[in-house]
């Protein structure tokens, strides 16, 4: 159960006990009011956010239709039946998801014989592929049409993973235009459905609109830095982003930087990492939140891997990439093979080329991180090149109608005919 994400946690309410999994096999009719019934399976906010733009759409194909399952605040707003939040249904990491193994099997057993029992016509597994996965796979051997809603990354970690998801999804949506030829491979049916950042973001952002919310000039030079939004990456990356706009600051008194905390914890951890640089520019400021803002508002980004690159391609900024995993984690995935691509940052996978500099593991320095930027500053041409390659691939990631949309319509003919 060790990746990115496990689920763990008890289902609000008790989950009877109606029959065993191996034995209870749902009718593939529908309910005699003839009322649709799908399930939704969501493990954290993103999928929340996904979950309930989905419902909304799925209902201009089946307005009488029931939606139950596991989601958020958002996905009940649509009149989604909330069998239990998704916040305390997430552990990350291999011993925390150990600690916690025989609650999540038996949730996993509970959950199961509940979806069983609801009968559904279709359940829709959102990201969160370590328990969905499991689930998705009990239920279509069950006679229950399966969706995944997010590809994992099969095109960075073991292609042939794809197989073991075609085991439990019918149909997998996918996020990004290189996903589906993938699956095509291994006889896989996925489709893709657009990019939801994709249609968040406009083709311009206002990045005058953005630095008066700010406050800063209209006519300041500013860089935004981002090691992330988790307390292991800041641990990482901080120190080297930090002094990278140290070395910058000092080169250019006048530039103002720049770093969102996503938390008190973040905003904490990055306090501590200026207290050991006394000489830091004046002009470096740490702000609470706010990194959407703080993105458009710069000129240059220097940014962790990750989906916060996708957001600066979408945002239309230059940026600088840098990543740094774990020294033990980064050797066994040398040792093995792991990763299968020569690119490592978002947009440098989309353009298939070395679209922005990116600089990974022990090349991800103060040294090379500050040329990169300054290069950046100081060139025109080089942010504008950037810029024109971020437009090509906000296009390619827009679905016809919208992610959403596109996404329901993928999946309706699982359910049945449309009105």
């Amino acid at each position: 159960m060790a990746g990115r994400k496990a689920a763990v946690g008890e289902v609000g309410g008790s989950i009877p006990y109606h029959r065993s999994v191996e034995t209870f096999e749902p009718s593939n009719d529908r309910r005699a009011d003839g009322r649709p019934r799908i399930a939704l399976i969501a493990g954290e906010a993103s999928g929340d956010q996904l979950g309930a733009t989905l419902i909304d759409a799925l209902r201009d194909h089946f307005p009488d239709a029931t939606f139950a399952g596991i989601g958020g605040q958002r996905m009940r707003a649509t009149g989604f039946e909330q069998w239990s939040d998704y916040a305390p249904l997430a552990v990350m990491g291999l011993a925390e998801v150990l600690r916690h193994l025989p609650r999540l099997l038996r949730f996993r057993r509970s959950l199961v014989r509940r979806l069983l029992a609801w009968n559904p016509d279709l359940v829709v597994g959102i990201d969160a592929p370590d328990f969905n996965l499991g689930v998705e796979m009990r239920l279509k051997r069950s006679g229950v049409p399966t969706v995944h809603y997010v590809s994992p990354s099969i095109w960075a970690w073991r292609e042939k993973r794809a197989e073991k998801i075609g085991r439990s999804a019918d149909r997998v949506l996918c996020l990004f235009p290189m996903e589906p030829p993938i699956y095509a491979r291994h006889g896989i049916d996925a489709r893709f459905v657009g990019h939801p950042l994709a249609d968040a973001f406009p083709d311009r952002s206002d990045r005058d609109a953005a630095r008066a919310l700010l406050g800063l000039p209209h006519d300041a030079c500013v860089l935004a830095v981002l090691p992330g939004s988790r307390l292991s990456e800041i641990d990482r990356l901080g120190p080297v982003f930090l002094e990278t706009a140290r070395r910058l600051q000092r080169q250019r008194p006048d530039l103002h930087v720049l770093v969102p905390a996503a938390d008190a914890q973040c905003r904490t951890a990055l306090d501590a990492l200026l207290t050991t640089m006394p000489d830091v520019g004046a002009k470096l400021d740490i702000v609470d939140g706010r990194a959407h803002e703080i993105l458009v508002a710069a000129d240059v980004v220097l940014i962790a891997s990750g989906t916060a690159a996708l957001e600066t391609l979408l945002a239309k900024r230059p940026m600088v990439v840098g990543y740094r995993i774990a020294p033990l984690t980064a050797f066994i995935v040398r040792l093995l093979g792991l990763l299968k691509v020569q690119r490592y940052s978002l947009p440098n996978i989309l353009a298939g080329r070395d679209l922005v500099p990116e600089y990974m593991q022990d090349d991800c320095t103060p040294d090379k991180l500050t040329a990169a930027v300054e290069q950046l500053l100081d060139r025109p041409t080089e942010r504008a090149a950037q810029l024109d390659g971020f437009d090509a691939i906000h296009a390619a990631l827009r679905a016809p109608g919208g992610a959403s949309r596109a996404a329901a319509a993928a999946v309706a003919d699982l359910v049945g005919p449309s009105i």
